[in-house]
């Protein structure tokens, strides 16, 4: 493992920016020095040549011509000259240059054989030696060849690449400052609340999940964090909570009847008895087991459908003739019950009726919730209408019974969980919960909405089936 991989997020961001403002800076300064540098020396090398071709002009040429040839080429040299400091020419006949005093000739100009050595086979040369900077040309006239060598001292030019390396070395410095106040300022405006909120989420366990994180004072995206952060914990608290009523709910449904039993068994033990009071004890101990049943198998059906549940079969269906089988199930089952299949809002087209799912747990989750419609109605009339969009079929189910109270409405889908008015009333608690999971397997949503004494309403929300081409 690397030194850079034990690093935490925080010293990573701080010596990325850092390194990287440094490099980019001093690339950038190295890369303008450079280009300023190459441009003085090859701008100084182009007066050295105009010098190399006037001189050669003026002095080979100039030979075989007359005095006023000579004098015209000799304002231009001064001219260029103007340019130059400590400037020396040279002009070698290449027919007299051999082996025996070429070493000598480069000495006493001051550069290698090999400058010469270049002129010959590329007709141009140019030479840095310290300060002093040579151009060399191969010039040929009337047969014969010559070497014109062009120097100068490059004082001024060396002065101005000696102030670009200070304003290169000091640009470096900058950087190294603004790379060193820039991971100052990400620590103190990025990572510190970053290092606030993972502080207060540390104070937060299971013993306090009402808890929740401040955002009043962050940025807008470490404010979209913390909601994020917020929300979750609301979730984790209502499946808390719900977990934990679940236990206390499921545990006493099922103790209730297991202690009636064992009470019947223990009082009827306690002597002997007639045949009679055998018989009732024993219709008393079957009744309660039917019940510890009917609750054992809704509690395992519940687990069933739940988003951990096994997988279903899923079909193609239309959901107005499922709500009509689930209504003649009602009817069949309780011939009091009174309900209206509102068909007003169906929509013409029935392709807006389609949708894939299980249809024996969608029948069981609408005949649930009607069928509870009609017994906390007291058989009044409910009321089912059917609506649809381009994305979904929307069931409601609508009752005039006695509602659910305000304050008991978010406990409604704990298993076991029964209002505070149904008491004059059968049932387990876990008609809903179990009608949620069914539709929530379907990709849906369930909405309830109630007033005491006023009527519940119930609106399922389903997706279409995709449209086939």
């Amino acid at each position: 493992m690397t030194i850079l991989s034990k690093l935490n997020l925080k010293t990573k961001a701080i010596l990325t920016i850092f390194v990287s403002t440094i490099a980019i800076t001093s690339l950038f300064g190295v890369f303008i020095y450079l280009s300023l540098r190459n441009f003085v020396y090859d701008d100084f090398f182009k007066t050295l040549k105009i010098r190399t071709n006037v001189i050669a002009k003026a002095n080979i040429d100039g030979a075989y011509n007359d005095t006023s040839f000579v004098a015209g080429y000799q304002s231009v040299i001064e001219e260029v000259s103007e340019k130059l400091i400590h400037e020396r020419d040279y002009i070698l006949e290449l027919s007299k240059l051999d082996a025996k005093n070429e070493k000598r000739i480069a000495d006493s100009v001051g550069v290698p054989v090999s400058f010469l050595t270049i002129i010959r086979q590329n007709k141009e040369a140019n030479y840095k030696k310290g300060q002093y900077l040579y151009k060399g040309i191969l010039y040929t006239f009337q047969q014969k060849n010559y070497i014109v060598i062009a120097s100068a001292e490059s004082h001024f030019n060396q002065k101005l690449i000696s102030h670009l390396q200070r304003i290169s070395f000091i640009a470096i410095l900058v950087a190294v400052a603004i790379g060193i106040l820039s991971a100052y300022y990400i620590s103190k405006t990025i990572f510190k609340p970053i290092s606030q909120v993972t502080g207060m989420a540390k104070r937060i366990s299971s013993e306090n999940l009402h808890l929740r994180l401040d955002d009043t004072h962050y940025s807008q995206e470490l404010k979209e964090l913390v909601r994020t952060f917020n929300d979750m914990l609301s979730r984790i608290e209502t499946s808390f909570e719900t977990q934990n009523n679940f236990i206390s709910n499921a545990s006493h449904e099922l103790r209730t009847p297991l202690t009636s039993i064992m009470g019947t068994a223990d009082v009827t033990l306690s002597r002997i008895r007639t045949p009679e009071e055998y018989i009732e004890t024993l219709q008393v101990i079957l009744h309660e087991t039917e019940k510890l049943d009917n609750k054992t198998k809704a509690l395992l059906f519940l687990a069933q459908t739940g988003f951990n549940g096994k997988s279903q079969k899923f079909e193609r269906m239309r959901i107005d003739q499922l709500i009509w089988d689930c209504i003649d199930t009602i009817e069949k089952l309780n011939p009091e019950g009174k309900v209206n299949f509102d068909t007003s809002l169906l929509p013409e087209n029935s392709t807006r009726l389609k949708i894939i799912g299980n249809e024996q747990l969608l029948h069981l989750a609408f005949t649930n919730i009607i069928s509870n419609a009609c017994k906390y109605s007291d058989n009044q009339v409910v009321t089912v209408s059917i609506g649809s969009s381009d994305r979904k079929v929307v069931i409601v189910v609508k009752d005039q019974g006695i509602g659910i109270p305000k304050q008991e409405l978010g406990y409604i889908y704990d298993p076991f969980f029964r209002a505070s008015n149904t008491k004059n009333y059968d049932g387990y608690g876990i008609g809903l919960p179990l009608a949620r999971n069914i539709v929530k397997l379907h990709s849906g949503k369930i909405l309830v909405t109630a007033e005491e004494n006023e009527g519940t309403t119930v609106i399922i929300e389903l997706p279409l089936a995709v449209m086939e081409n």
